[in-house]
């Protein structure tokens, strides 16, 4: 169980209240009932302070310090061997004549839990050029085109998109419905917007890949040149 380092009964505070009985010299029984545990918990607490000091008074694993039927190093290797060759789980532990979730267990705790884990990492993909339009970088993915009356019909209904992106109110105004349209009403909307948004993008927003700059400082830092628009 872990405990917040500043709680009243932590480490923090058992150390306190060893600290009072061993250099306050106050009695074991009062300091225990001031601290609010028992008289054999708090001898318990000072006895680990004397042998081992400040560690003393901090909570220890549960775990048993020793497993009796522990799967052998033997058998370890052996699993690791057969992951290898990229043998799922079941079947590793079809060949062994083990029980899966023990398999499962043991490829988790040596980090072959995952058949991904076998293939080695990747480098970090990342490239710069010297200057602005030598490489196009294509990000290509699908873009649902946005209807007259708005988007939302999904999650809202087809009923809901027909009524339009507008509303007339209990006093009788026409005002913009709540929803998805308050972003782009229309396909023309949204592709007005691009520019503003490359234009945030690459000379406003602070990539983190980049020492938090914008793309076009790093443009500059790379050609040497003083690219109208960079914003300092």
């Amino acid at each position: 169980m872990k405990l917040h380092a500043n709680a009243p009964l932590g480490p923090k505070g058992r150390a306190t209240m060893v600290r009072r009985v061993l250099e306050e010299g106050i009695a074991l029984t009062e300091a225990a009932e001031a601290a609010g545990v028992s008289a054999r918990t708090a001898g318990k607490w000072v006895r680990r302070y004397r042998e081992e000091g400040e560690a003393g008074p901090v909570d220890r694993s549960s775990a048993p310090r020793r497993v009796h039927n522990a799967t052998s190093l033997e058998r370890v290797e052996a699993i690791a061997a057969l992951r290898r060759l990229r043998l799922t789980g079941p079947e590793i532990a079809e060949t062994l004549e083990m029980a899966t979730s023990t398999v499962s267990a043991v490829l988790k705790r040596i980090g072959l839990g995952k058949l991904s884990r076998l293939a080695p990492p990747e480098p970090p993909n990342r490239y710069q050029r010297s200057r602005a339009g030598e490489l196009i970088h294509i990000d290509v993915k699908k873009l649902g085109r946005i209807g007259p009356y708005g988007a939302g019909h999904r999650a809202l209904g087809r009923s809901w998109a027909r009524r339009g992106p507008t509303r007339t109110d209990s006093e009788g105004v026409r005002r913009g419905r709540a929803g998805w349209e308050c972003v782009y009403g229309s396909s023309p909307e949204r592709a007005a917007a691009l520019s503003g948004w490359l234009e945030r993008y690459n000379y406003r927003r602070r990539h983190g890949a980049l020492g938090h700059r914008p793309p076009i400082q790093r443009l500059r830092e790379l050609t040497g040149n003083n690219v109208p628009g960079i914003y300092s």
